[in-house]
């Protein structure tokens, strides 16, 4: 029996996509491999199948690629302070928060 690794980022599996894929290895058999090591919730075996499809057509880069919208402006300090002014008023409405930090849609 294999020992299973608990959290594999995006990255990393489908770096081993790459890899067998490379190596002429099959799908499933690919899928197969990802579950025996990765666990059950690894990753479906058509998302393989795609990520087979897309290496297949020319793809190298394993990263998830830049999407357009718009960027979040929540981080750990705005967090905190939203929580501090819970804190502080725990009648704080909506309409507060958004008087409070107008940033925030």
């Amino acid at each position: 029996m294999f020992k299973t690794i608990a959290d594999p980022t995006d990255c990393e599996v489908r770096s081993v996509i790459l890899f067998l894929n490379l190596k002429k290895v099959k799908p499933a058999e690919i899928h197969r491999q990802l579950v025996q090591i990765y666990g059950e919730n690894v990753m479906t075996d058509g998302m393989v199948r795609k990520w087979v499809r897309q290496f297949n057509d020319g793809r190298t880069n394993v990263h998830d690629e830049a999407r357009s919208g718009r960027h979040s402006v929540v981080n750990d300090g705005l967090v905190a302070k939203v929580n501090e002014k819970i804190r502080e008023n725990r009648r704080f409405t909506i309409k507060m928060l958004f008087d409070e930090f107008p940033q925030i849609s």
